[in-house]
């Protein structure tokens, strides 16, 4: 569902490598998580995945689409969401997710029942009506999950998706991500909550100084490392 093949991107007059020579695929049905300290790459990389930024090398294929030489087909195939989603604030909440049904050419009767379903789920009937600029951090999360929501991606890629929402709405989003998955979709996303990671993905890969250090299961990567601890304690030992 991605593969990512020898990539690299550069910032500033030194050519400081933000990501260094990055490869790595998520196959059908897959969560991965994407884990590593502030400044590691992980953002870059996520950026690059959903196209915001050209790769200064490498190639980057979403279902097997190359997202810079079909940047619009591969972005019909995925879904992002920031940490920090800009939104239109000075629009309804059910206006966005509107807008969002028609960017992705969402038929009516699908809006209807994903997205009234999603809206149940996430506890936001109440505040549709309402312009975005009143909502909460957490109701801001909500609302932007919604609409990458509406048209099924095969791809849903997220940057630090549990920030700000309630356990109730994390709760939702984990089950959300593995329904995807049981249908053959594949969810990539960062997060610092080690704990969540070690806990519902199928793969991990930690990132640092834009490189990857491990990849695999949890049992692969503590295979690699040679012992039994924790994701924490492993994510401790590999990047002192």
């Amino acid at each position: 569902m991605l593969e990512i093949e020898q990539v690299v991107k550069t910032y500033g007059d030194k050519g400081v490598r933000a990501v260094d020579d990055l490869s790595f695929a998520v196959e059908d049905g897959q969560i991965f998580g994407f884990v590593g300290p502030n400044g590691a790459g992980k953002t870059t990389t996520i950026k690059m995945i959903a196209g915001l930024l050209r790769p200064d090398q490498g190639t980057i294929r979403i279902d097997g689409v190359d997202n810079q030489k079909n940047s619009l087909e591969a972005k019909r195939r995925m879904s992002y969401v920031p940490d920090n989603p800009d939104l239109f604030e000075k629009i309804k909440g059910q206006e966005y997710l509107k807008f969002m049904g028609d960017v992705y050419g969402v038929s009516q009767s699908e809006r209807q029942e994903r997205g009234e379903a999603l809206i149940r789920r996430f506890e936001m009937e109440e505040a549709l009506a309402s312009p975005i600029a009143s909502y909460s951090h957490g109701m801001k999360q909500k609302i932007a999950l919604i609409g990458a929501l509406l048209h099924d991606p095969k791809l849903f890629v997220l940057d630090e998706p549990m920030v700000g929402l309630d356990p109730k709405a994390s709760f939702e989003l984990k089950q959300i991500m593995r329904e995807m998955c049981g249908r053959g979709h594949a969810v990539f996303f960062s997060t610092h909550v080690l704990e969540v990671a070690e806990k519902i993905c199928d793969r991990i890969g930690i990132i640092h100084h834009g490189r990857l250090i491990a990849l695999g299961t949890m049992a692969e990567i503590r295979a690699q490392v040679g012992g039994d601890e924790s994701l924490e304690q492993i994510f401790l030992e590999l990047t002192e």
